[in-house]
């Protein structure tokens, strides 16, 4: 009976971020002497879960040329000006007309990330963050909202939560508000309610501030959204994303606040959900 073939040793890829929202990778290829691509597929359904090693992709490709860059090295640049959709994005290597490989992160730098400040010109915001899954394999968190509405900010006072953050790609218009949306199925919005609550924005420019009371809120998770130009315009989708955290939600944790309400007592506090959106959980604590 023959052995099987000895498995290959996986590629290992080197990620910088740059300050535009650009990421180059470096792949260690000693040995490769053909055409070679850095090849991104996105996943597709729940795109929060991780990777199983099936492609299980959406059909959405993003190819880069590997160019040497190095000895054994080799290097593809996804610049800020590359479409990515908003996704998980496994990384793979196609070297010499093989068929395509996982990578493994090396060694990550994203500080320019931590301190990045996007202009917000261009309409939009796009973000891509590498970050090694559960499995030890590399993937690409990318988000691209327009508009986009950052949490700068997230302060747990007595009784409530005030939220501090800027908007890109669109303007602050008088008038402007927050809007707490009850998740649908988790019974929030209480007896005869719509399962909306809006709170008073104070605007400065691009920057705004807003207080949300608990004791105004039925058990369940509400989600937070900011209406810059006002009750009728259209709703942002309130959220972190400009750092260099791809998970925020097992990295950030909160207080709870516990608060007596005319649905009895229950304890409150803000969460980042799995696509690093702002939500709030209430839960009921009376028996």
């Amino acid at each position: 009976m023959t052995p099987p073939a000895p498995r290959a040793a996986p590629l290992r890829a080197d990620c910088i971020g740059d300050s535009a929202g650009g990421l180059t990778f470096d792949v260690a290829a000693r040995g490769n002497t053909g055409a070679a691509l850095l090849v991104l597929r996105r996943r597709a359904g729940d795109d929060s879960a991780d990777d199983t090693g099936d492609t299980g992709d959406t059909g959405d490709t993003v190819s880069l040329p590997l160019a040497p860059a190095a000895e054994g090295r080799l290097r593809a640049a996804l610049p800020s000006s590359v479409s990515l959709p908003e996704g998980r994005w496994d990384a793979y290597a196609r070297l010499s007309d093989g068929e395509p490989r996982r990578l493994v992160p090396g060694v990550t730098d994203l500080r320019s990330l931590a301190e990045r400040t996007p202009s917000g010109l261009l309409g939009h915001v796009a973000v891509r963050i590498p970050y090694a899954t559960r499995q030890g394999n590399l993937t690409v968190r990318s988000w691209l909202r327009a508009p986009h509405a950052e949490a700068v900010d997230l302060s747990p006072t007595h009784g409530g939560l005030t939220v501090r953050g800027r908007v890109y790609g669109t303007q602050l218009a008088p008038g402007a508000d927050a809007e707490l949306r009850a998740r649908p199925g988790d019974g929030a919005g209480g007896a005869g309610g719509d399962g909306v609550r809006r709170v008073e924005v104070v605007a400065d420019r691009t920057e705004f501030t807003f207080t949300v009371p608990y004791d105004g809120l039925a058990p369940g998770l509400w989600d937070l959204w900011l209406r810059p130009a006002g009750p009728s315009g259209p709703a942002v989708r309130l959220a972190r994303l400009l750092d260099d955290v791809a998970d925020k939600n097992p990295v950030f944790t909160f207080p709870r606040t516990r608060v007596r309400t005319p649905y009895g007592l229950v304890e409150a506090g803000p969460y980042y959900t799995r696509d690093n959106d702002v939500s709030l959980a209430v839960a009921p604590l009376d028996a």
